[in-house]
């Protein structure tokens, strides 16, 4: 039985297939941008994948995401591991509740469009507040467009002092009361 067991486990090894959704960088240095990718997960970060399911923009505020719903359930449904940061892009866009409320169809707690009517309230009330959210950055002074958070698409400004070779000139506290 203990044989059987293990031989069971090292063919469930050997043939499944490995598969992750995770972010794949682009952009140039410090300007990250993401595509939103599912790659087996032997493969190298930036390198083969199977599928481009969407694109991450963590640079605007709030973070943009660009995201095919359908692809990623269906990968989940296969299988498929998202990443801890994909993971919450998933519950942020509720491809995790879409799932959640498909396992209660497939388990029969209620019909298809009951997981519907209760996924486009849910969607409903993120938008609104993801609007709400986004006036209050508004108001804030926050940009909410590309590189928002650094100005106005160019890296952080350098501090600014004197020349080389120049001093900073001394303020005259006590100096000129000690040379009377």
């Amino acid at each position: 039985m203990d044989s059987v067991t293990l031989l069971v486990h090292a063919f469930k090894f050997l043939f499944k297939m490995p598969v992750k959704i995770r972010l794949q960088r682009h952009g140039s240095k410090k300007r990250p941008f993401y595509f939103i990718v599912v790659a087996d997960a032997r493969a190298p970060r930036d390198g083969k994948f199977i599928q481009k399911i969407g694109t991450y923009n963590p640079l605007t505020v709030p973070a943009s995401v660009q995201l095919d719903r359908q692809k990623a359930l269906d990968w989940l449904h296969k299988g498929a591991q998202p990443t801890d940061t994909v993971r919450r892009i998933l519950s942020y866009k509720g491809v995790l509740y879409l799932k959640h409320l498909l396992r209660g169809v497939k388990l029969g707690l209620f019909d298809d469009a009951a997981a519907m009517d209760k996924f486009q309230k849910w969607h409903g009330e993120h938008e609104a507040q993801m609007k709400k959210r986004q006036e209050e950055n508004q108001r804030k002074g926050r940009p909410g467009g590309p590189g928002g958070r650094r100005g106005p698409g160019g890296p952080p400004m350098r501090r600014v002092g004197p020349e080389r070779g120049e001093r900073p000139e001394r303020k005259a506290e006590g100096g000129a009361a000690q040379e009377a």
